[in-house]
């Protein structure tokens, strides 16, 4: 590239590459006119390689094939124009605070002038003769037309162009790297998109109607139609997704392959005892269920199994069933919850469902260490048949003598590796313990194909019988005082509530200490009639305990806390749930929220209480999630909304470690693509299992670049 003055001056330049150049590993700071303080900042961008560069893909497209005659422009329309340079004049303007370029544009139909704001340098660069491609757009100043120029060209030989004629590509860019610079390098280099390797065979491309990865790779940087650059869109994405599923499903393959577990049988007397003595009727969903989970715990193939379902939906009662089906045939089962706070209401929950017949041990960081050793005696030797505890069951010296059955809650806050260290770190003798994921987070099928590819997924849908939908208001700072109305009515028909405070992401502490603060603040105002309690993830397990059993026996009418109550707290009698700051929530949370209240048979009210500093400011997104959280109740059509508002980037806070970034491919818009590349994946390893055969080579070779040394192991049979 050619630079005046450190700026690129428009000029043509020879192609970086030849065609038939096979430099995809090339140093883009070996490219001619590549200098090292702009080698340092494509390096910071991600970009080393020539390769890097082509799979740089486009984010979109500026539509400039309008080109006009200068006759034929209009005020305030955009428009190309090709013209020649007649005179070019630098006027500075007063106390030089503005520069304005002025050029004398000639075409076969006219004369207009083209203005350039505050470029001085350009007045060394143009000169008369010289023909440009222009783009911009007409304006009068003092009364007289001028063309006000957003981009140029100087053309040379054929006139090719690369910034202001005909569909042109927009990268994603940065300050120090501009769009324009991207584009150069790119178009200059694409010639080497000829010797991009194509894992997909003439037979597939042919089988699927796509185009060759060459050609995709070359239209998607320079099409010549929009549905040109659809088509090629569609083949690189394809491929993209191709690539996880193959990866996702090698990685099941090779997992069981390398792993037995117990095969647990039929279920047993013990296990029927727990189904058939509940007080309620299992739903077709709970029974299909542990159906699957039953026929999965008979083979010796160790189970990896999502379990995922709506807020309500009966997945506990499932678990439960799940570890029983261990502890029947004299093996121990685990229930591993992300938090503390969760793992203690699952060990409660575990009591009240088995009573004593059955030992449960809590392992959590906040034991002390008398209560840790004896926990951990109890693990070893096996008096502890269900142990119920936090990531603290997959530490070092934690020894089961018997594990057969893992049951993780939550499972979306952890990726594939992780998922793996839990089945490795929890095997013993030989045999890799069963594992059931629960999640009671919704999940889109687009990105349970994706996120959880290597695991069987069962679906628990609906709600067990006598559950009335939650009614959800969006209250306003001036609707404040109505809302607390409606609550003090429900709480004098002897109903409970609960008050969420808003989410704190910088601290547990401030969030902890901001319920305290709205507990009595509601206890001296708008709730001095009634009896006010507190719930936060800073108190001590003997204080979360008794606060939880203050209101679940009715003496206390109102809870006051943070998140914490988001999952697993079940108590029929709270008939309302006030969301403080619910713009600060993602849809998923307030969704899981409201399914605190609404548990029995009265109507119940889920109210949205939006920051007074915050609602100006929020944006449409929030107000697109408080929205659809009104609209619905049905968890699954709010995750698919999720999806569409946030993006898979951000609907799980972090990237899902062991799989290879999305360059192209999204979620939200390539729903039937993710289909596609499950059912050709399956396709693929059903006549090749591990990728072996000659003509598989490139595919093989491609998931192995896809995932890289994190799960290079993927293709050893």
């Amino acid at each position: 590239m050619r630079f005046a003055g450190g700026r690129y001056d428009g000029r043509p330049q020879p192609p970086l590459l030849s065609p038939d150049a096979a430099g995809l590993a090339r140093p883009l700071a070996d490219l001619p006119g590549v200098r090292p303080l702009l080698a340092r900042r494509l390096a910071g961008f991600g970009l080393e390689t020539v390769g890097d560069l082509l799979t740089h893909y486009p984010r979109r497209y500026e539509d400039f094939t309008d080109r006009k005659p200068i006759a034929d422009l209009k005020v305030g329309e955009e428009a190309t124009v090709r013209a020649t340079v007649e005179r070019v004049t630098l006027d500075h303007g007063q106390r030089r605070r503005v520069t304005l370029l002025k050029v004398v544009l000639r075409d076969q139909s006219g004369v207009i002038v083209a203005v350039w704001f505050n470029q001085p340098w350009l007045a060394k660069v143009l000169e008369p003769g010289m023909v440009l491609s222009l783009r911009g757009a007409v304006r009068l100043r003092g009364g007289a037309p001028s063309f006000v120029v957003k981009a140029h060209e100087i053309l040379a030989g054929e006139g090719e162009t690369v910034h202001t004629e005909g569909i042109v590509p927009v990268y994603p860019a940065s300050e120090s790297i501009s769009a324009r610079v991207l584009r150069d390098l790119v178009h200059d280099a694409r010639r080497a998109a000829r010797s991009v390797p194509d894992p997909l065979s003439g037979t597939m491309r042919a089988a699927e109607r796509l185009p060759a990865k060459a050609d995709a790779v070359l239209a998607i940087h320079a099409p010549r139609s929009h549905p040109e650059a659809a088509a090629a869109r569609e083949r690189l994405v394809l491929e993209e997704l191709l690539l996880m599923q193959l990866g996702l499903l090698l990685h099941k393959s090779a997992e069981q392959r390398a792993s037995r577990a117990l095969a647990l049988g039929r279920a047993g007397e013990t296990a029927a005892r727990f189904l058939s003595g509940l007080p309620f009727a299992l739903t077709a969903h709970q029974t299909k269920a542990i159906a699957e989970i039953d026929a999965d715990l008979e083979r010796t193939t160790p189970m990896r199994r999502l379990l995922q379902g709506d807020v309500g939906s009966g997945k506990t009662v499932v678990a439960v069933h799940t570890l029983l089906r261990a502890v029947e045939k004299g093996h121990q089962g685990a229930f591993m919850a992300p938090t503390e706070t969760l793992a203690e209401q699952h060990l409660e929950t575990l009591r009240a469902l088995l009573g004593p017949l059955l030992t449960c041990e809590l392992l959590t960081s906040r034991l002390t260490a008398a209560e840790r050793r004896a926990a951990l005696a109890g693990i070893a030797s096996g008096r502890a048949a269900i142990v119920v505890g936090t990531h603290a069951l997959i530490q070092s010296d934690v020894e089961f003598r018997d594990l057969a059955v893992v049951v993780v809650d939550e499972q979306h806050r952890f990726g594939v590796v992780q998922r793996d260290e839990m089945g490795r770190r929890a095997a013993a003798g030989g045999r890799t313990p069963h594992a059931l994921y629960m999640t009671a987070t919704p999940i889109p099928r687009t990105l349970a194909l994706t996120f959880y590819g290597d695991l069987d997924v069962t679906v628990i849908g609906g709600a067990p019988a006598g559950r009335t939908p939650v009614v959800t208001r969006l209250i306003s700072e001036g609707r404040r005082a109505a809302g607390y109305d409606s609550v003090r009515k429900q709480l004098d028909k002897g109903r409970q509530a609960y008050v969420v405070c808003p989410l704190i992401e910088e601290s547990e502490a401030l969030e902890s200490a901001a319920a305290v603060a709205e507990a009595e603040r509601l206890a001296a105002g708008e709730f001095r009639a009634y009896a006010v309690g507190v719930l936060h993830g800073q108190m001590k397990t003997a204080e979360r305990e008794a606060a939880m059993a203050a209101f679940k026996a009715g003496t206390t009418d109102v809870l006051v806390a943070t998140s914490v109550i988001e999952v697993g707290i079940d108590v029929p009698n709270a008939t309302v749930m006030i969301i403080e700051g619910a713009e600060r929530f993602g849809l998923a949370q307030l969704h899981q929220l409201r399914g605190r209240v609404g548990r029995g048979t009265e109507k119940s009210y889920c109210l949205l209480f939006t920051s007074p500093r915050r609602e100006q400011s929020s944006g449409e997104r929030s107000d697109a999630r408080l929205q659809a959280l009104r609209a619905t109740s049905d968890g699954f059509a709010l995750a698919d909304r999720d999806l569409e508002i946030r993006g898979e980037g951000q609907l799980f806070g972090t990237r899902q470690s062991g799989l290879p970034d999305l360059k192209l491919a999204k979620l939200t818009r390539d729903r039937e693509a993710v289909v596609r590349a499950r059912r050709l994946a399956r396709e693929i390893l059903a006549g090749d299992p591990y990728l072996e055969s000659p003509a598989d080579a490139p595919l093989a070779d491609a998931v192995r670049a896809a995932f890289g040394d994190e799960l290079a192991w993927l293709l050893k049979a």
